[in-house]
């Protein structure tokens, strides 16, 4: 997927023109890209769009102006997008309670360590690499944002298309399944692509 460029990002003023057109769209293609597993987790598949959309609302909370500021937002926020052969997301540990909060998290340490995230393809299973830094395991701190890639192999990709595809979640404390609808494989198909 190629990468945005700095010339992409528009000024707060043309983007206040149209915030309202662009979020409403972004919140249509995010519909199939978005998959919920088990009771907290969400992934959000990212691709241009969605990171563009998140550096145009960054510019415009922080108010930056400076071209070098935005240069490196642009370059931050690129680290989210999918190579090639892969898909990216965020993953987000959703608790809707406050008094939850710590509990489940507390219980959820490790998930972005191991092996407990995947994607399955038919035949194909896929171990999710998450980034590192989310998580502290000695101190018992895990965030609630956590940011995944699946790095599919040739045949994978070619399976992706016909056969189910599914995010399999395997911890210890939380194990569940869901699988992709059509329209989601859809949507994903044009990052592999």
């Amino acid at each position: 997927m190629r990468q945005l460029e700095t010339s992409e990002i528009l000024n707060l003023v043309d983007y206040e023109k149209v915030r309202d057109v662009r979020r409403r769209e972004i919140i249509e293609l995010k519909r199939h890209r978005r998959v919920s597993v088990g009771r907290y987790l969400t992934f959000v598949f990212e691709n241009r769009e969605t990171v563009w959309f998140q550096i145009q609302e960054m510019v415009r909370a922080e108010r930056l102006v400076d071209a070098a500021r935005i240069a490196e937002e642009v370059e931050v926020y690129n680290t989210l997008l999918p190579g090639p052969g892969e898909l990216a997301a965020t993953m987000l540990i959703e608790i809707s309670e406050t008094p939850q909060i710590k509990p489940v998290l507390d219980k959820l340490l490790g998930i972005d360590t191991r092996d407990y995230v995947r994607m399955r393809m038919g035949p194909h299973v896929v171990v999710g690499d998450f980034e590192s830094g989310h998580s502290d395991e000695e101190r018992g701190k895990l965030s609630a944002v956590h940011f995944v890639r699946f790095r599919l192999p040739a045949e994978a990709g070619k399976t992706f298309r016909e056969a189910e595809v599914a995010l399999v979640v395997e911890h210890p404390n939380e194990r569940a399944r869901t699988v992709l609808s059509d329209a989601t494989k859809r949507a994903l198909l044009k990052d592999l692509l």
